[in-house]
């Protein structure tokens, strides 16, 4: 039974500011490190969908950099030179790795949340992904966790009771949204058959994806019933006393972690655990962690300091966040939702969702390109393995998440459409022809390690998983669907040079 919340045994939040900081550092640290890693060769100067060309274009359609700038928040407007994408990519690293070491005050937090910012509305549909605006929607909360220059784990500043209100009004927000957006979605999740397809067909699967598809199928049912449970009725709880809200935080992270061992959603599930964080206090967390740490929070409550410009804050960011909340409620109440998106340009307060909809086959795009001067099916065709999509039908999935394959991510999207609305692989097949080391690197191997190929081209396959202990011993197997997916070209072909004049990729 839940015990009221009275003076005497008013909960105390000082391990779950600590839990959540640490748990940001970690999320924040790996969507750094993404950046400097793949930002070059997505956005910069010479990549596929270059930064200096999309702010050319939003600097005619404003009007001027400073409306673009209010329009879509960002230190590119000024520059953004391939060195200053780096340095700034840089910069969020290792204030992501102080964060995760314990280090952080408001003015730290604040820059980590501009700098992701500023990468996130420079990033075009590389970063056009849910999981985006919500690292922004928490990190901003985390600012005001946190006094506004001590940088001790522990600081003497208790952490405001109203910002950890705040992060379980946005668990409670991620998951009812996704609730909702598969209510109003696929048959499959009513009917509780779903997971019959979504391990193998969800965007990057893991290498236990496919042990989790051949469970039996009352079990597969049984997760859908429990995803009901954490996504529609456990967010209910949050806001209930102490005992109610643990349970309720408890099944959502258990939902989450099934996720993240299931599959690979970049840093999604990692970075939906810390706002559910919040329905455990002192009390609760003081029972699982480490006695040092436990300690050193003891004292910390012990020596507190009254901080009354942390709770004036707290009020007056708790009014702004419900102001915000107006429009991503609706959205939330409306039979035309929206799933992922923001009403305001610097991405306080959203809307969420996941997977209202999933595919019952899994489409995959590969390249090939071959030295020959055929180019039909008997040519020599060598295939570009990706680092997380299947390509070689003997490969397991591997690990990547909390990593986040950008490249891979929108070639599982563009499975799904056609070239013409991925203009950017032609992009890629230009740059794949003339063996440029920015693009090759986007995939695990280059099959052209010497000269180039003359050719490259693209077919459309359809993947399944083989089952285990089969005769080839195969973890897919696959069947081709369509002639070609981008046809056979070559360097001299005037259509696709025309395509890359158009977009300003090439001058000519």
């Amino acid at each position: 039974m839940n015990e009221p919340e009275t003076p005497v045994n008013k909960p105390t939040y000082w391990l779950t500011r600590f839990v959540i900081l640490r748990m940001l550092g970690i999320v924040y640290s790996v969507a750094f490190l993404v950046a400097v890693n793949q930002i070059i060769p997505l956005i910069g100067k010479n990549g596929l969908t270059p930064v200096d060309i999309f702010f050319r274009a939003m600097t005619n359609s404003y009007g001027s950099v400073g409306a673009g700038f209010w329009h879509l928040p960002s230190v590119f407007w000024f520059t953004h030179s391939d060195t200053s994408l780096l340095v700034v990519s840089w910069i969020g690293l290792l204030l992501s790795l102080l964060l995760l070491a314990g280090f952080a005050n408001a003015f730290t937090m604040a820059l980590l949340w501009f700098l992701y910012m500023s990468i996130d509305h420079a990033g075009q549909e590389w970063y056009g992904y849910g999981w985006e605006i919500q690292l922004l929607e928490t990190g901003f909360l985390a600012i005001f966790l946190c006094p506004l220059t001590d940088m001790r784990p522990f600081p003497k500043r208790e952490p405001p009771t109203l910002v950890i209100t705040l992060f379980r009004w946005l668990i409670f927000r991620i998951m009812l949204g996704s609730a909702m957006i598969k209510l109003r979605g696929d048959e499959i999740w009513k009917n509780a058959t779903v997971l019959y397809y979504h391990f193998e067909t969800q965007p990057i699967p893991g290498p236990f994806s496919r042990w989790f598809h051949f469970l039996p199928r009352f079990l597969l049912r049984v997760g859908v019933w429990y995803n009901w449970l954490a996504e529609l009725i456990a967010p209910w709880f949050v806001f209930w006393p102490r005992v109610g809200r643990q349970i309720a935080g408890c099944i959502m992270i258990v939902l989450q972690l099934v996720l993240i061992v299931s599959g690979n959603l970049s840093f999604l599930n990692w970075l939906t655990i810390i706002p559910a964080l919040a329905c455990f206090d002192d009390r609760f967390l003081g029972k699982i962690l480490p006695r040092k740490i436990v300690r050193m929070a003891g004292t910390a409550n012990e020596k507190t300091e009254p901080g009354y410009s942390m709770q004036i804050t707290s009020w007056i960011l708790t009014i702004s966040i419900a102001i915000l909340s107006i429009q991503p409620v609706f959205n939330l109440l409306s039979p035309q939702q929206i799933m992922n998106g923001s009403f305001e340009p610097f991405e306080i307060v959203n809307t969420y969702g996941a997977f209202g909809s999933v595919d019952k086959e899994r489409m995959n795009i590969v390249f090939e390109g071959t030295t020959d001067n055929d180019t039909t099916d008997a040519a020599h065709w060598k295939e570009y393995e990706y680092k997380g999509l299947p390509v070689s039908l003997n490969k397991i999935p591997p690990q990547i998440a909390p990593y986040h394959l950008h490249f891979d991510w929108q070639m599982w999207f563009a499975s799904m459409s056609t070239p013409d609305e991925y203009p950017w692989v032609f992009n890629l097949t230009w740059k794949l022809l003339h063996n440029d080391p920015l693009a090759t690197d986007l995939f695990a191997n280059n099959p052209f390690p010497g000269k180039p190929p003359k050719y490259i081209r693209a077919i459309l396959y359809r993947y399944r998983f083989a089952k285990p202990g089969n005769l080839q011993k195969n973890y897919w197997q696959r069947e081709r669907i369509a002639n070609t997916w981008l046809p056979a070209l070559s360097t001299d072909n005037p259509q696709l040079i025309e395509v890359l004049k158009s977009y300003g990729w090439i001058v000519r």
